[in-house]
């Protein structure tokens, strides 16, 4: 599924909060947006006929609910964002992203423990290889 840059804004709201009433989401995202209470509702009536929301009618009201994972549309996502500007290999995306991000000792601490595994799977794997040969 894809998702334009206003959608995550909602569907990231949604995710956070949980179930949530049309009003809410246009009293947290539209001013700070410019958007009118027309648009988020017909963002919203968007995501529903996407598939990423289901709507229940309590009343006058509706309420929000998400119907897919955040981790499934940041997958696919990232998936697009790599075919498109990287040609579908990650590596450099990997190296682009390190030398241009700040980040923290934590984050460079994370990022040589991933390292480190993979490169320690790699070995394994190679080895496994070699001694069955």
């Amino acid at each position: 599924m894809q998702l334009s840059d206003a959608e995550w804004i909602v569907m990231n709201l949604i995710w956070d909060s949980g179930p949530t009433e049309a009003s809410d989401v246009i009293a947290a995202l539209g001013a700070d947006n410019g958007w009118s209470d027309a648009t988020v509702k017909t963002m919203l009536h968007r995501l529903v006929k996407k598939g990423a929301l289901t709507t229940e009618q309590i009343g006058k009201k509706y309420r929000y609910t998400v119907a897919v994972r955040r981790s499934a549309c940041v997958r696919k996502a990232s998936r697009s964002f790599l075919d498109v500007v990287f040609g579908g290999d990650a590596a450099p995306a990997l190296l682009h992203l390190v030398k241009t991000s700040k980040l923290s000792e934590d984050d460079l601490d994370q990022l040589r423990e991933l390292l480190d595994s993979k490169s320690g799977a790699k070995t394994k794997n190679s080895k496994n290889k070699g001694s069955k040969e």
